[in-house]
């Protein structure tokens, strides 16, 4: 036998020492740890669906390993409603759960201050093509029209409201197997808000016209941002014009004096000014 092989078969026998023990240590450790009956999912429950005795099991748990605000007792969670969607084998805990006296469905996932509002429009549902589902967050973006005599140019677009939930989309509580919408199926969308931004929601809906920019679920930092209109649109495309002619010549105005014409641009009406430099 040569050297090679000795190290190798020694550095497996010690590998196989070293998993036992580790073996022997977790079993003891389980062993002689106390455990608590923790109240888990016995199937997938749907957000928004209420908790019968048929969907939930009890499972013995390590103390140390009990997640905060879990239920012990099968008849605490009966009847009351996911505000998240629960995997088969997750704990139920308060935090996934609405309060034990409210009813199925919608109501049932508003936390307290909370407001649900509909945007009832095709468009805001179709702008990022069906993509949208419950569950994720996105920002409301408000168009209005204008005049060309109230500095937008004729119109504007800002944010109205950032990283707002989306509770539904028409009657679905649940995002579908596919993990995408029909955007031609689309007619509303319901968002979880403040009691203010459903008033600016409300005004935004009648007065202009609203649509949602999908945000990235970690993403829930306010960005800052301005108004895009009109005017600020047609000087990106045309910039002011500056035309420079020799002024004439006069015992004010020498002959090296340059005058200098500036095309200007307000919403749909042009001006000029001069401004004149002595070299």
């Amino acid at each position: 036998m040569n050297t090679r092989t000795i190290v190798v078969l020694g550095l497996a026998t010690i590998c196989g020492i070293a998993a036992a023990a580790l073996t022997i240590r977790l079993q003891g450790s389980t062993v002689s740890g106390k455990t608590l009956p923790i109240v888990t999912a016995k199937v997938d429950i749907s957000r928004g669906a209420k908790l019968s005795e048929d969907k939930l099991e009890i499972q013995q748990w390590p103390g140390d390993m009990v997640p905060e605000k879990a239920f012990t007792k099968i008849e605490d969670v009966l009847d009351r409603v996911a505000v998240v969607k629960i995997l088969k084998g997750d704990t139920i805990s308060k935090v996934k759960v609405a309060e034990s006296d409210s009813k199925s469905g919608l109501a049932a996932q508003i936390p307290t201050g909370k407001r649900a509002y509909t945007i009832q429009t095709t468009k805001v549902a179709t702008n990022v093509a069906g993509f949208i589902l419950p569950g994720n967050h996105v920002d409301i973006i408000l168009t209005l029209k204008g005049n060309y005599n109230d500095g937008t140019g004729g119109g504007s677009t800002t944010t109205l409201l950032q990283a707002v939930e989306i509770l539904a989309i028409d009657q679905r509580l649940e995002a579908p197997a596919e993990n995408k919408s029909d955007p031609s199926q689309l007619r509303s969308v319901t968002l979880l808000v403040t009691p203010q931004q459903a008033a600016q929601l409300d005004l935004g809906q009648n007065l202009g016209q609203l649509t949602l920019s999908l945000r990235n679920p970690e993403d829930r930092d306010e960005a800052i941002t301005e108004p895009a209109t009109l005017a600020d649109l047609r000087f990106q495309q045309t910039p002011p014009v500056v035309d420079s002619v020799e002024a004439p010549e006069s015992e004010a105005a020498p002959r090296d004096t340059m005058k200098y014409r500036i095309r200007t641009l307000r919403g749909n009406h042009p001006g000029e000014i001069s401004v004149s430099t002595l070299e």
